[in-house]
Order: C-alpha cells, then structure tokens, then sequence
C-alpha cells in the first residue's frame, strides 16, 4: 500500500469518527467526572514511597564519586573533573525527580482533602434544602 493510499484510508476512518456536542448535558447515565479516591490515594502514596527512596537511595554514591573525582583530579587525570561534572548532574536530576515527586504526592493529597470538603459541603446544603422543604 503506498502512502497515499494509506493516508487516504487514515482520513477516512477519521471523518467517519468526527462527533461534535456543543452545549448539550452529557447523556443521561453518562459518567461526566469520575473520582476513585482509593486509586488516587494510592498513586499519591506511591509518588511518596517513591520521593522518600530518592531522598534515601539516591545519593548512596554521591560521597565515593566525589572523592574519587577528587583523588583523580589531584593525580592529573581529565576523568576527575568528567567524574564531578557526572556526579553533579545526576545529584541535580536526582533533586529534580524527588521534587517532581513530592509535588505529585501533595497534589493528589490536596485534590483528594479538597475533594472530601466540598462533598461535604455539598450533602450539607443538600440536607438542609430537603428539610426547608419538609419543614414549610
């Protein structure tokens, strides 16, 4: 099949797909936004089980690069400043994967407290409209 052809049959299936819904409710049924709060919290736990690891295990070797990186230097060989400039980039990115971490982990903390609040929140004004209700 050559590329028009294939480019051809790769348009077609697209405009057959095309749907478009402009100012309409999501049919009735229809999940509009969904929360798993049990999945959320675990990949929140995870991103911080992951953080504390990096924390930990991520510099295991940051002390014999930089001495050997040292003692390499002090000899004449260019492989010691090569080691250090190694040794720095990977403490940065290694800085940076742990911060990335951290932020994912207290982002999906917030989302879910937040979350949690306004839900409750919600049932509150909801009780309390059926009791106006009840009540008039």
């Amino acid at each position: 099949m050559s590329f028009e052809e294939e480019w051809s049959a790769a348009r077609a299936t697209a405009a057959a797909n095309i749907s478009t819904r402009l100012n309409q409710a999501p049919a009735p049924g229809a999940a509009d936004l969904v929360l798993n709060q049990d999945h959320i919290g675990a990949i929140g736990s995870e991103a911080h089980k992951l953080h504390s690891r990096l924390q930990a295990d991520g510099r295991h070797a940051a002390t014999a690069s930089a001495e050997a990186a040292g003692a390499l230097s002090r000899e004449g060989f260019g492989s010691g400043a090569a080691l250090a400039k190694a040794n720095a980039r990977w403490e940065s990115q290694v800085k940076t994967l742990a911060a990335a971490c951290a932020q994912i982990s207290n982002g999906l903390n917030y989302s879910l407290s937040s979350h949690r609040k306004d839900e409750q929140c919600l049932y509150a004004e909801f009780t309390t409209s059926k009791l106006d209700a009840y009540l008039k």
